[in-house]
C-alpha cells in the first residue's frame, strides 16, 4: 500500500529485489520541471499551461471559470516525454525477455507509418523498421499530465490537487484518447492476417470512467486489445475503478506485477481470430477440428477452416 507521499509513485524493484519507488510519468522529477518554465514569451506560456488571476495552473480547478480555454501545445511534448519515460521503465523487461524496446516503430504489414507508428513495441531488434514477425508486444501510450499544479511568482510551483480537483480529463479519462486508442488498436487488427499474434497493450496513467468499464472488458475478450493498463497506482485518496470486473483495465502497483504481465503476454502464443458465422457452421468447424488428435492440432485445424470459410 502507497501512503500520502507516495501517491504519485510506481513501485520498482532495484537489482536486489528490494522494492523501491520511481515516481510516475511526469510527476517524477522535480516540480519545477513538472511545468516548463513559463519566464519566457506569453505565447508560449499560452500554449502550455492556463492563466487565471495573475497564476499558472496545469488545468483550470474547478469552480473557476475557464472562458473556453484549450490547451493543444503541449500534446506533443508530453507524447514524446510519456513514450520515453515508459521505454525506460520497459527496457529492463524487454531485455530479460531477449527483446529490445523500441519507441516509434513503423511496419508497413500493420498499416504503423511515419506518421503513425506504434508508440512502443518489444521487438526482436533495435531497429524502428520492422516487419511484423519482428514485432512481439505493442503498446499505444495514452498518458497525460494527471495531477494540477500551480505557479506563482511568489511560491514557485505548488501540487495543489489531484485529478478530481480540476475540470480536466487526463489520459484514459478522456474518451477522446480511448477512442484512438481503440481505433488504432484496430486498424493493426485488420490491416494484415501476419499482425494476428502480436498482443496490444494500451498504457495510461489514469483510471477509466464507468462508461468505459464494459468495453475495455468487451475489447479484451474479443481479442482487439489484451488491456488497458495504468502505471499509477492510487492517484487520488477517494475511490477510482482499479480494475475492471474481467481485467480489461487494471491499475499496476509494482514492478514485478509489470514484468509478470508482460511475460505471459509474450510467452502464451496468443493469436486473433475473429468471424461472424452462422451456428450450424461453427458447429461443423469445431466437429471436423475434434478429430485431430492433440489440443495444439485442433486449434490449428480450427483456424485453418476458419481462413478457409472467411476465404
Amino acid at each position: 500500500m502507497l501512503d500520502t507521499n507516495q501517491a504519485n509513485m510506481v513501485c520498482v524493484s532495484n537489482d536486489k529485489g528490494e522494492e523501491q519507488y520511481a515516481k510516475s510519468p511526469l510527476e517524477h522529477r522535480r516540480r519545477e520541471e513538472v511545468l516548463p518554465k513559463i519566464n519566457g514569451a506569453v505565447p508560449y506560456k499560452k500554449t502550455i499551461v492556463f492563466e487565471y488571476d495573475n497564476n499558472f495552473y496545469a488545468y483550470i480547478p474547478k469552480g473557476v471559470k475557464s472562458q473556453g480555454q484549450t490547451l493543444q501545445g503541449r500534446n506533443s511534448s508530453i507524447g514524446h516525454y510519456t513514450e520515453k519515460w515508459c521505454n525506460d521503465l520497459l527496457s529492463p523487461i524487454a531485455k530479460k525477455l531477449g527483446l529490445y524496446a523500441v519507441n516509434e516503430v513503423v511496419c508497413d504489414e500493420l498499416a504503423l507509418s511515419t506518421n503513425s507508428p506504434a508508440d512502443l513495441a518489444f521487438c526482436t531488434t533495435d531497429s524502428k523498421n520492422q516487419t511484423a514477425n519482428g514485432i512481439r508486444l505493442i503498446f499505444e501510450v495514452k498518458m497525460s499530465i494527471v495531477n494540477n499544479y500551480m505557479y506563482s511568482s511568489a511560491h514557485g510551483i505548488e501540487l495543489i490537487g489531484d485529478y478530481k480537483s480540476h475540470t480536466g480529463n487526463p489520459s484514459l479519462l478522456r474518451s477522446d484518447s480511448m477512442l484512438k486508442a481503440i481505433g488504432k488498436s484496430l486498424n493493426i487488427r485488420v490491416s494484415s492476417k501476419a499482425g494476428n499474434k502480436i498482443p496490444i497493450i494500451v498504457l495510461g496513467n489514469s483510471p477509466i470512467t464507468n462508461h468505459y468499464l464494459p468495453k475495455v472488458d468487451l475489447l479484451k475478450e474479443s481479442g482487439v486489445v489484451q488491456g488497458f493498463w495504468s502505471l499509477y497506482p492510487n492517484p487520488c485518496k477517494d475511490h477510482y475503478n482499479q480494475k475492471s470486473p474481467k481485467g480489461g483495465f487494471c491499475t499496476i502497483n509494482r514492478i514485478s506485477e509489470l514484468n509478470e504481465l508482460c511475460k505471459k503476454l509474450i510467452n502464451d502464443n496468443l493469436i486473433y481470430f475473429s468471424s461472424m458465422l452462422p451456428i450450424p457452421k461453427i458447429g461443423e468447424i469445431i466437429r471436423k477440428a475434434s478429430l485431430e488428435a492433440t489440443n495444439e492440432l485442433r486449434a490449428n485445424k480450427f483456424l485453418q477452416l476458419l481462413r478457409e470459410i472467411n476465404q
